[in-house]
């Protein structure tokens, strides 16, 4: 299953890769498009957990990686809750040809 890398930067400048095991993330997120911090978390969570659901009806297993990338971007949300008007933009997907067995 075709995993993806979405680079965004957080509310503080700084910039990090998100990851999935699956291009659904795409479903929910456009490239160049900021989003307020609770939508973010919001949408990475559905995006997640289609992604893992996808990976569990290919290969018989959720996707463990998919589900601790939800919880570390949950926290990372939860650091910007006090930050009124905060936006997580979405700079680039990176497209990998690889896959979460699980």
């Amino acid at each position: 299953m075709p995993e993806i890398r979405m680079s965004v930067c957080w509310p503080d400048g700084s910039q990090e890769s998100c990851y999935s095991p699956s291009r659904v993330l795409k479903d929910y997120f456009d490239a160049g498009e900021s989003y307020a911090v609770s939508d973010f978390r919001t949408r990475s969570r559905m995006a997640l957990a289609a992604a893992s659901a996808r990976v569990k009806a290919k290969f018989g297993a959720a996707c463990a990686r998919a589900a601790a990338e939800c919880a570390r971007i949950e926290a990372k949300c939860a650091s910007f809750a006090d930050l009124p008007g905060a936006r997580v933009r979405v700079d680039a997907f990176d497209d990998q040809a690889e896959r979460c067995d699980g």
